[in-house]
Order: structure tokens, then sequence, then C-alpha cells
């Protein structure tokens, strides 16, 4: 195939990036559509980029050097970058090339002033912007202008940012080349950026409109404040008008300066309304040819809009698809389960097959459309009540939605609202024997599961696996285990409402759950201490520990003095926990079981942090202080007037919270447990894939979805480029914030605590664990990160019951997500660690290492001097 170094933009679509890049490809799609005028202009090809780094064989040792250099070290990438740039600056351009695009030049006017930009081949994709990653020159007049900008377009690929951006990003710098665009400069009287989706909200159904007077540089480089305009259905619907002091102007000679604006012009907008609604309608056109929201950079001439670059907006959290084109209001999933990271496609259809309501993804996180209950008002109450209990700032948010009196529709009560939220009332004895057995009914299920399902492979396995579902959502929705979640839940709330009421006390049920019996997420905290029990008099064990990197290191154990007891006690612990990890929800992740490496610096703490018995200890005092506190309530009540039945009532909802509290925490353990077992055998299924050279990895089961991946152990084939695909899409979704509210048009609402009754400057949450701590922040997102002292405390994005054994060793907790009865939340209470959940952005305010005060009984953190 012979090399061509220029191609005319006419020439080109956005299926070339390979050959034009990013902005290439995307200006000849542009210049395709009908009504949109993009200036002349021509592409220097990549094949020109590959010719000249050819003419220098020292570029491939550099390159060899770069990629093997930290991203963080600074230095390093700038010396060697600015080496690699020279070179390429420094290269003679081969006559044959040069020829070819002083041709292409002669075509527009060889004298004609130009813009050349950059445009590099993994620029403006769907996943990552690159923005601002290369150089646009503007106003270059004459062939040899040209052809030299042209090479320092080239060596722009190698700035410091842009090669920092690919180290980051996992990005290979030899797969990425640069192409160069070279257009016809345009000399407006006004220019700008259009969002034609609302980049703060999401919104897609209002555009943001950015103008300035003159060159659109003046905006880009933040040299003044733009006019904003907002349009929604054809109308500006607001607006804001700056005084712009200053523009960016073309020199007659080539270059730009700038300039000042007159005063009177100043506060003139640099728009029309009308003009402003023409462009967002050319914003829509070219929205509907590429397929998603876009942010286009425009120049207005003569009354006419050039449009000279349009990328898609990658930082919009998805929307989930209805296929209708009605109002949806969605709730996350995510933050009611302890777990905001993106999911993979089988960890998202498996939890959607498995729950007790129907789920949709987008952006790799699942969420629930609750339109229906919020339209009727009798299911509204319920819903909002029961939301707000768990996460006040979902409940702000959807009364956000609700106040726009026409976004959610209003059915009468008897419309199909579905069950009350608050699930099934709780008019069940105070029975400790329901708990056991429920625990015994749930447990038999799950070893009936283990037996059946051994001797199921193939497409059988899957049969198999639906009706395993079914069973699994019936024991989920069994009506007994729901009223003991709600006896607890609402003793819980009884004592908190009524004791702050008779007692003026908050929060005071947080003490009375110290140490309640069958939670199996606090016992399996506690059961971390007993192993560090069984490895702290070996200082050979220990030892070996800390050098642990190897997942097979339990067999070595074996061969120390004192190891066997050491495998054998992480053996038993395994035995009862393993299924659970970080993110469990999704079981594609990887469990204890299989990685037990992930547990090794909690048992280090703990042997390091605790004396022997610390577990019993534990306990003990948690049972003995909510027992001192019940005695308190019962004769502080006792002395109110009609004292006895008030003590009497508040007797009876404690023995209630005791009973039924710890049982919150089982079914998920019971999900968990069933979804090791699905995943173990769904592994055993992708190992015969491999070896049947249908699949080249095991893992790679993980990115299809469960009724795909039955297609393929029944037809023996599978679509690679889909997998590609999809690892691709996963790996976008982490630089993506879910929101906790999300509707149908796009907009995230993120909800706000309206309090007035916390001091200003501090990080306002939800108290859900009572009690004041002050200590040592420590800022922790991987739980195999941990290195903790005691005193310390925990600041995380999410904790779900994975994250109590690190609870054992902290005094206090912060996280960024979380509810009442959240199993953080339960934790918490259970360790009577002051806690606060819910809080914006924890991680980023608050810096590893900082001294914070948790004020758990009010809800908000402070950060210390």
């Amino acid at each position: 195939m012979t090399e061509r170094y220029v191609l005319d933009l006419q020439e080109v679509d956005e299926r070339q990036v390979a050959v034009v890049g990013g902005k290439g490809a995307h200006l000849g799609g542009l210049s395709r559509i009908e009504g949109i005028r993009v200036p002349a202009g021509f592409c220097v090809t990549t094949d020109a980029f590959r010719r000249i780094m050819a003419e220098a064989p020292s570029l491939d040792d550099r390159l060899d050097q770069l990629s093997h250099l930290n991203p963080d070290d600074r230095e390093a990438i700038r010396t060697l970058s600015a080496q690699i740039r020279r070179t390429i600056e420094g290269i003679a351009i081969p006559g044959a090339l040069a020829a070819a695009i002083t041709g292409a030049l002669a075509q527009l006017g060889e004298q004609a002033a130009c813009a050349v930009r950059s445009s590099a081949t993994a620029e403006d994709l769907p996943t990552a912007s690159f923005a601002g990653q290369q150089d646009t020159y503007l106003n270059v007049v004459g062939p040899t202008a040209i052809l030299q900008h042209v090479s320092r377009c080239w060596a722009s690929l190698f700035t410091e940012r842009a090669v920092t951006y690919r180290q980051r990003n996992g990005i290979d710098h030899r797969t990425v080349h640069m192409a160069v665009v070279v257009q016809r400069m345009v000399f407006p009287h006004a220019s700008g950026i259009l969002f034609t989706a609302d980049p703060v909200t999401g919104n897609r159904k209002v555009a943001t409109v950015d103008a300035g007077f003159g060159l659109g540089e003046a905006l880009v480089s933040g040299l003044v404040n733009p006019d904003v305009f907002k349009v929604r259905h054809g109308e500006v619907v607001a607006k804001a008008i700056a005084a712009k002091q200053r523009a960016v102007h073309a020199l007659p000679a080539g270059g730009t300066q700038e300039v000042a604006i007159d005063a009177q012009r100043q506060e003139q907008p640099a728009l029309t309304d009308a003009q402003v609604v023409r462009l967002v309608q050319l914003g829509r056109r070219i929205e509907a040819h590429f397929g998603r929201p876009q942010d286009i950079e425009w120049c207005l001439v003569d009354d006419g809009f050039q449009i000279v670059q349009s990328r898609p907006i990658t930082t919009l959290f998805p929307i989930p698809e209805t296929g209708d084109q009605e109002n949806h209001v969605y709730v996350s999933v995510g933050h009611g389960q302890m777990m905001t990271d993106p999911m993979k496609p089988l960890g998202l259809s498996m939890w959607q097959l498995t729950a007790m309501v129907p789920m949709h993804t987008a952006g790799g996180r699942l969420f629930v459309d609750v339109t229906r209950r919020l339209a009727s008002p009798a299911s509204r109450a319920g819903l909002l009540d029961l939301m707000g209990r768990g996460d006040p700032l979902i409940r702000d948010a959807l009364e956000t939605v609700l106040d726009r009196d026409d976004f959610v529709p209003s059915l009468p009560d008897a419309g199909p609202g579905g069950p009350p939220a608050g699930g099934a009332s709780a008019t069940i004895e105070t029975d400790p024997a329901i708990v056991t057995e429920l625990i015994e009914r749930s447990q038999a299920s799950i070893a009936a599961l283990e037996r059946d399902i051994r001797t199921k492979t193939g497409p059988a396995l899957f049969d198999f696996l639906l009706e395993a579902f079914e069973e699994h959502k019936r024991v989920l929705s069994d009506p007994l285990s729901m009223q003991a979640i709600m006896a607890g839940m609402e003793a819980t709330w009884w004592l908190n409402d009524t004791l702050q009421e008779w007692l003026g006390e908050k929060n005071a049920a947080d003490t009375l759950t110290l140490s309640a019996p069958d939670n199996v997420t606090s016992e399996m905290g506690l059961a971390l201490l007993d192993v560090a029990d069984v490895i702290r008099p070996q200082s050979g064990v220990v030892a070996f520990l800390q050098a642990v990197e190897d997942e097979g290191f339990l067999d070595e154990l074996a061969k120390l003095t004192g190891g066997t007891e050491a495998r054998d006690a992480i053996e038993d612990y395994l035995d009862r926990y393993g299924m659970r990890c970080v993110g469990e929800i999704d079981i594609t992740r990887p469990r204890w079981r299989e990685r037990p490496t992930t547990l090794v610096p909690v048992i280090l703490d703990n042997v390091r942090n605790f004396e022997p018995g610390a577990a019993e200890r534990r306990f003990e005092q948690g049972r003995q202080k909510a027992q001192k506190k019940e005695q308190d309530v019962l004769s502080r009540l006792r002395a109110l007037p009609d004292g006895d039945r008030k003590a009497d009532e508040a007797k009876r909802m404690i023995d209630r919270v005791r009973t039924f509290i710890g049982y919150r925490e089982y079914p998920k353990y019971g999900i968990v447990s069933r979804y090791f077992v699905y995943k173990q055998a769904l592994l055993e299924e992708a190992e015969r894939l491999v070896q049947a050279n249908v699949l080249p990895e095991k893992e790679d089961i993980f990115y299809l979805t469960f009724q795909e991946l039955h297609d393929v152990v029944r037809s023996n084939q599978v679509d690679g480029r889909l997998i590609q695909q999809r690892k691709d899409a996963f790996r976008s979704y982490h630089a993506l914030t879910p929101p906790r509210v999300l509707t149908s048009d796009g907009e995230a609402v993120t909800g706000a605590y309206r309090r007035d009754d916390v001091p200003a400057g501090v990080l306002i949450g939800l108290p859900v664990s009572a009690g004041t701590i002050e200590g040592r922040a420590r800022v922790i997102l991987d739980m195999a990160e941990a290195d903790l002292e005691a005193g310390d405390i925990l600041v995380t994005t999410f904790t779900d019951p994975s994250w109590s054994p690190l609870f054992v060793a902290v005094a206090g907790l912060v996280t960024e997500v979380g509810g009442l009865m959240t199993h953080g939340a339960v934790i918490a209470r259970e360790y009577g660690l002051p806690a606060v959940v819910g809080v914006e952005q924890a991680t980023r305010l608050i810096r590893d290492g900082q001294r914070i005060r948790v004020h758990g009984t009010d809800g908000y953190v402070e950060i210390l001097p």
C-alpha cells in the first residue's frame, strides 16, 4: 500500500482516526454534515509522522527509557521528553513529504493564513478526551512557517503533560501517532464553546454556550470570562453577560496578540439570543451525527457559524436505556450496597438476575427506577421516608426532582405503585429462636446448592443456575426474614426518636446495640483478632508474613516453627469468611479465599496493636456497656411522669433491638456465600473454554453477561472484539462518579444536607454511631494497604462487610457513602466507634495523617490545625 502523506478534509471521516488522528477524523465527519460549515483544510497523516520517526533511530531507545519511568518522576519525564521533542523538531522534512504538504497548501492559497493543529490517534475518543494534551498554532503564514509548525505539532506528542497523561492511563507511547490538521484561518467577530449537554449537571436537554469576542484562545486560556447562555427546548432560559475586557486577534503578518476592548463594548453580549439558539440547533445536528453529547468549538464570521472542532464530552454519566420517551428517576443501588465502583458485565447481570426488583445499568453501575413509586402519593411518602433514613442526600435529591412539577407524573393512589416502601410490617414476637431458625434455613439452602451444583457442567449448569437464582430470591424474600430485619431497624428508630423526645438524648440506640448477638459481620472482625493470637508468639511466622507477596503462601507456612497452627487458623477463617471481599456484590471481584494476601496486612496490624484475648474482652466490654446503658435509660425513664409505662415500653424495644439487629447482616452473608458457589462453578466452565481454545483466559468471562456466557458455552464461539470493547469501557467507567439520583434527562441530582445545627467550616455527614473521637486520619482506599495504629480514624469511600476486620483496630470511621442501616454503620455501632458517613469527597478533603475530630452524635467532622 502506498503511503499517503496528505488527505483533504473532505476525504476523511470519523472512521479514519488511525490515519488522521481524533481531531482530523472528527473534522472530516463534521464537514460531511448538511448545513455545517468547516474551514477548508487538509490533514498531514500518521504515515508522515512514522516516516519522520524513522529518520532518527535514536528515538527508539529514548521511547524505551520513557516507558520505564515512574509517572510521578516529574524531573526525569521533563528531561527525556524535552530531548525527544528537540530531536523531532531537528529532523529535516524529506523532500517528497515537504512537497506533498506545500502542494496541498497551494490549494488553500500559498500565503493564506492557517491554523495548524495537532491530532493524535488516542485523542477525542469516547473514553478519554486528551483535551489540551497537544498543541495548536494560529495564524501561521507561508510554506516555511507551516512546515516548521507541523514539526512542532509532531513534537507536541511528547510534551511533559501528554507523556504523563499516557503513563497514568496505561497507554503505550508507541501506539499513539500524530497527524496534523492545517486549516484556512478564520477571523471571527466572536467565538467560543458549545456543550450540547450541561457539563455540570449532565442534563442532556440543556445546552451551554460560552462566548467571547475575537478568537477562542482568549476563553480557552482563561484570559477572559465568557458570556454564558443556557438553552432548553429552543429558548435561552438563563444567561450571564461578562465584562470582556480583552480579546485575542490575528496579526496581518502572522501570529496573534491580545487587544483591549472598548469600554462601551465590554458589557455587550458577544451573541444575540437568536444567534445562540441558531448555534444550539447546529450543535444538536452535530450531536445527532456523532450519536453522543459534544463539546464544540465555534466561530462567528459575518453572521454565519463555522465549526473548528467537536469532541465527545467524556465526563457525563451515561443514562440507563429504556426504549421509551417517558421521564424516569433512578436511584443508585451502589450507594445502598456500599459499592460505588464500576462492576463488570457478569457482575451486573448476576446481581440483576438475583435481585428482588428490576435494575438498570449505566456506566458500570446499577440503578432502580423509582418513577412509579414517586408518582403515587401513597407509595411516595414511604419511599422518601425509607430513603431518608438510609441516606438523607438521596431523599433531598428526590425531593428536588419532585419540586419540578412537570417531571414526575402524578398517579392516583390506586395506581400500580408497588408495595409500601417499608417492606413487610414487623409483627413478629421478640424471640431469639426466630433468628436461629432463619440462619439454619439459610445454611441448609446453601449446603443443598453446594451439593447439587457439583455434577453440573456445560449448558446444564446454566439451566441449574437459573433455578438456583429463583431459590436465592425465595430465601431473600422469606417474609419471616424481612420481618426480622424490619423489627430490628424499626426498634432502633423507635428508641432513637422516643428517647430523644423523653430524655433529650441523641442516638441512644447506638450504645444499646453494642455487641449484639448473631452479627456475622462483627464476629468476622473479632475472629481475625483470634487468628492474630495464634500467630503473635511465633516470631518466624510474623517475619515470614511481613514479606509475603505470593498467593500460595499458606502452603509455605507449614514449613516454619508454629506455621502449621498459623496456617490452620487462617484456613479456618477462610472457610467461614473466605467468600467475602471488597465490592462483594460484584461476583467477579477476587474473594479472600482466592486472594488471601489481602488479609495479611490486617492480621499483622492486629498482631502489633492488640494483646492476647482481645476479641473476647472486646465483645464482653461492649455487652457490659450496653447493659449499663439499658439500666441507666430505664432508671431515668422511671423517674419521669408515667415513668413505669415508658420504661416498660423502652425495655420491650431494647430487647427487640438486641434480638434482631444482629440478623440485619446475615442475608448479605447468605447472598455472598451463594455467589462464591456460583463463581467457582462458572470459573470451572471458563477453564474448559480455555482448554478448548475458545477463550484466551478464564477471567474473560467477567466481561460477558450471564446470558452471553450461556451462549458461548452452548456454541463454543466467542466474539473477541466484544470482550475487548467491554474491557475498554470498564476501564473508562472508573473515571465516572455515579450520582445518587439520576434522571432520564441525564441530570445527576446530588442532594444537600439542609442543616443549620453545625459549626461553620466543618464537613457535614450523617451521624450513624454516637460519640466524639479525635485522632490521626488514615485515608485508605484499598484494604490491602492498611497500616493502622491504635487510635487511628479510618477515612474511606465506602465500607462493605469486608472492611469490618479493620474496624477492630480503629477509633472512629468517616466514609463518603453510607446510611443509618448500611453495614459500616451497623458494625460501627456494634463496636462503639463514633462514625459519620455520607461525607461528600471526604477522601479528597481530608489528607492522610491529618488530625481530625469525628462528631458521631451530631454528624460532622472537624479538620484540626
